[in-house]
């Protein structure tokens, strides 16, 4: 009995404990830092994407408000070798506008991470037809950042926003 309870418990705590460690999005209680995971999705031609179970995902802080999007963006399982662009993308296609936040090549584990901070204005942007802004991590070929748009669409590859963000430009 004592060896089938500790089993449930370990059990328990596998499924749980991957869940906890990506938390939840939005802001850090009442600080200005907020959090938002991405995830690896299915367009199963729906309106809300599911989320690709044990599929690649990351997860970035950022400055809710201030003089510049400040963010930190750590990505994993993704594919080793290959370089990826963390984007700030404006509905509707191809994204005019969109905005590079910072680019990194996947390391041998498949992890990226990207650091900076950018003069992105308020965020989502005007001409934005979301009430909210996406943040995507893409293939950095596929984004053209002097054009700011899309150049090609290989959403098997990327990963979306698990929410809308919003960021106050303090020195507009």
């Amino acid at each position: 009995m004592r060896k089938l309870m500790l089993l449930s418990i370990v059990l328990s705590l596998l499924v749980t404990l991957p869940m906890i460690a990506k938390g939840p999005n939005g802001p850090a209680g009442k600080s200005n830092v907020g959090h938002l995971n991405l995830y690896e999705k299915i367009n199963d031609n729906s309106d809300d994407w599911p989320i690709v179970e044990d599929g690649a995902w990351g997860k970035m802080t950022y400055s809710l408000s201030g003089p510049e999007f400040e963010f930190v963006f750590n990505g994993h399982g993704l594919e080793a070798g290959v370089e990826y662009c963390l984007i700030y993308y404006p509905d509707p296609w191809p994204g005019n506008g969109l905005i590079c936040l910072g680019r990194a090549t996947a390391n041998g584990g498949g992890n990226v991470h990207i650091a900076g901070s950018a003069d992105t204005g308020d965020l989502p942007a005007e001409n934005d037809t979301n009430e909210g802004a996406k943040i995507w991590l893409v293939l950095a070929d596929d984004v053209d950042c002097t054009a700011a748009r899309m150049i090609v669409w290989n959403e098997t590859e990327y990963l979306f926003e698990g929410a809308l963000i919003t960021f106050d430009d303090t020195d507009e």
